[in-house]
Order: C-alpha cells, then sequence, then structure tokens
C-alpha cells in the first residue's frame, strides 16, 4: 500500500515534534531526581578527560527510550506492521538494543575491553546473520570482514568523538539528517519504518542537544555513543553502501565508498588522525586524551561552541556532493569518484594543519607557564 506522501509528510513531522519533547522531557527528569547517574567525578583508569566536574552520563538512556518508541509508533501506519518481521529490521532491533546495554554496562562497571570487543563484534555477527551487510567484493569472505570493520570502527569512532559538549551529537544528527534525504529520494515512499525510525532518534537528539550544548548539563556516555555507532553503521549499511555499478568487474569499486566517506567525514578524519598520530608515538589507540581534532580546535583559538559549529559546517558541506552524485546531478565516472575522495583529501590535511597549529600553541603557552 502506498502512503499519501503529504499524508507521510506530517505524521514524520508530528512524530519528530514528540520525539523531541519526549527526549527533552526524560532528560530534564533524570537531571533532576538522578543527578549521580553515570556522573564522571573520578576519572577511569588510563582514561583523559577534557571537561572537569560531574556530568551525568544518562544521554544514551533518552535515545534508546524513543528508539523503542519510533518502533511501536510503526503499526499506526498503515499496512506497514508487516515490516516488523523483516529480518533486517529485528537485525537492526537487536544490535542496537546490544551496544545499548554495553554502553549502560562500561558506564556503570568501567567493562573489560576485551569483553567490550566481543560485545561490539557480537553487533556486527546479528547485523550480517539479518542481511544487514556490506557488499563491496564479490567474495563473501572479504564482505564480511568489511562489514565487521565498519560496524566495530564505527562504534568506536562515534564513541572517540565523544570527546567534548554537542560533537557526537551533532555529528550524529547530520549524518542521520543525510539517512533520511538518501531514504526519501531513493526508497520507494511505501517502506516507511526506517523514515519513522530515523526521525525518531534525530527527534532524541535534538530533546538532548538542549543539555548538551555547551556549557553541558548532561553527557550521553557510552550507553548513548555505543548504541548510536552501531546504529549508524546498520542503517548506513542499507543505504550509503548500496551505489555501486552491478555490471562492473572490478573486484572493489571505489565509487561504493564515497557515499560513506563524506557522510561520515567528521568521525573519519578524527579518528584516523587520533589512530595514526598515536600509533607514531607508540600509544594505543583505544583510550582517552586530549589529542582529538575537537581539542586541536580549541588550541587553535576556537571556542567550544565554534568548534561544534565548524564541524557541523564541515558536514553540511559535503552533503551537496553526495546528493549531486547519487541525484545524477553530476555524472559518476571515475573522474567524480577521484574528485570525491580528493575533497576528502583536501579537507583531512587542512584539518592535519589546523592540527599542527594548535599543537604548537599549546605547547608554547605551557612553555610560557613553566616559566
Amino acid at each position: 500500500m502506498i502512503i499519501d506522501s503529504q499524508y507521510l509528510v506530517s505524521f514524520l513531522a508530528l512524530f519528530f515534534c514528540i520525539s523531541v519533547f519526549f527526549s527533552f522531557l526524560i532528560n530534564w527528569l533524570f537531571l533532576k531526581f538522578s543527578f549521580n547517574l553515570g556522573g564522571r567525578e573520578q576519572p577511569q583508569p588510563n582514561q583523559v578527560r577534557w571537561a572537569a566536574g560531574v556530568k551525568p552520563a544518562i544521554g544514551g538512556i533518552s535515545f534508546f527510550i524513543v528508539f523503542l518508541i519510533s518502533i511501536s509508533v510503526i503499526g499506526t501506519l498503515p499496512r506497514e506492521t508487516s515490516y516488523l518481521l523483516d529480518k533486517r529490521l529485528i537485525g537492526i532491533i537487536a544490535s542496537s538494543s546490544l551496544g545499548f546495554v554495553l554502553g549502560l554496562a562500561d558506564d556503570a562497571y568501567n567493562t573489560n575491553p576485551l569483553a567490550k570487543f566481543i560485545a561490539q563484534l557480537s553487533c556486527a555477527f546479528i547485523l550480517i546473520i539479518s542481511d544487514v551487510q556490506i557488499h563491496a567484493t564479490g567474495n563473501s569472505a572479504f564482505d564480511f570482514i568489511i562489514t565487521i570493520v565498519w560496524v566495530i570502527g564505527l562504534m568506536n569512532s562515534v564513541n572517540m568523538l565523544d570527546n567534548m559538549d554537542a560533537i557526537t551529537t551533532t555529528a550524529s544528527m547530520c549524518i542521520i539528517a543525510g539517512l533520511i534525504v538518501v531514504i526519501a529520494v531513493t526508497v520507494p515512499v511505501s517502506n516507511t519504518f526506517y523514515l519513522v525510525m530515523l526521525v525518531g532518534v534525530l527527534g532524541a537528539l535534538a530533546g538532548f542537544l538542549y543539555f548538551n550544548w555547551h556549557p553541558s548539563k548532561i553527557i550521553m556516555g557510552d550507553t548513548g555513543s555505543q548504541f548510536l555507532g552501531v546504529f549508524l553503521a546498520s542503517t548506513s549499511i542499507l543505504f550509503f553502501w548500496g551505489f555501486k555499478d552491478e555490471n562492473s568487474n572490478e573486484f572493489i569499486q571505489l565509487k561504493q565508498f564515497v557515499v560513506p566517506m563524506l557522510f561520515f567525514i567528521v568521525p573519519l578524519i578524527d579518528t584516523t588522525t587520533v589512530t595514526i598520530r598515536r600509533l607514531l608515538r607508540k600509544q594505543s589507540p583505544f583510550i582517552g586524551g586530549k589529542d582529538h581534532i575537537t581539542h586541536h580546535l580549541v588550541y587553535f583559538g576556537l571556542k567550544e561552541r565554534g568548534v561544534a559549529v565548524v564541524l557541523i559546517i564541515l558536514s553540511l558541506l559535503s552533503f551537496p556532493i553526495a546528493l549531486s552524485l547519487i541525484l545524477g546531478w553530476v555524472a559518476w565516472t571515475w573522474i567524480s569518484t577521484f574528485a570525491a575522495f580528493a575533497y576528502f583529501a583536501v579537507v583531512f590535511g587542512i584539518m592535519q594543519l589546523v592540527y599542527n597549529i594548535g599543537k604548537r600553541k599549546r605547547d608554547e603557552k605551557l612553555a610560557a607557564q613553566s616559566l
């Protein structure tokens, strides 16, 4: 059954407002009555935090509650309940739920890294057996590995990006907005479940942003970042990784990597930068530290709110490039594919330059204070 587009837009707009309201209310109630829930007063071993003081790590709970509401709400749409039996949707719900539980346990008990990795690996396996898998090659073993790397990598990337007020929140909002747009222009309007689910989580993030904008009162914690990581990984596999030439004989098509690269430009640049630089310093890339792109933008001279705004702009600048290729406004040839990768490389290079200038300014300031 094809749902009237005007009805669908009205429904999604109403549901977005409801999601924002519930998210705001849930976070307000937690902040008022459970201030110490997930509070980060003392840093965990081998963990360095940017902000001082106690901040409840409860934002992720509101994400998951609204996520569950979005699943139940789908039954109000005509003939949409049949999608609840789709194995892909079951896989996304199951893996996202496991990601939430993993993050909740990590916030409460500082989970052992090996146990955390096993849980993340389980999230990837759930998606694969649910047919939520990247098909980048003609070899199932290689596709299996690429999917695992994407899911676990993104769960850790989103977690690492949650190092300053509003950064992960706004980056996730931009990515989800991109997912909504891509679905709206590429998927038949009769399949609305994913739109409802994404709009719900977008509303949850919007309601949370009021409390997470600098100076924040609440952080999302691992509860939020792990849930968002697997949720974004799974939905992006379905709607960002499918743009390729089906009749091509190439083993791996670079074209297929363009859309995910552009929409995830902020977490990819930050994680790549931190990982490479820490490995060069012979440090583990999996511990906390004040060496992220966000931190060096502050060392460079920006205020924390300015950092969030800059990264929002960076995300939004990538959208027109991706959409112009998806919608055929620009012919998708090897030249345009190369141009997209060149754009990413230029932005990455600019951020490295800013990083180095910020590092030099920080070192000069520390040297002056030691005199």
